[in-house]
């Protein structure tokens, strides 16, 4: 029987990512609701990041 350890590093990868954008859309928010959009774009931050890759490299 074999063990395969997952440690979860994909999840805390993510989650480090999210606080980061987190501050940063909400630290640079001029209202309320710019904040409600920064939150919703700290968690949709891999999103944005895949399309931006896939647009640079021409795909």
């Amino acid at each position: 029987m074999k063990h395969h350890a997952c440690h979860g590093s994909g999840g805390a990868l993510y989650f480090v990512g999210f606080l980061g954008a987190l501050y940063y859309y909400l630290t640079t928010a001029t209202s309320f609701l710019a904040g409600v959009i920064g939150v919703v774009k700290a968690l949709l931050w891999p999103a944005f990041l895949v399309y931006g890759v896939l647009k640079y490299l021409g795909m």
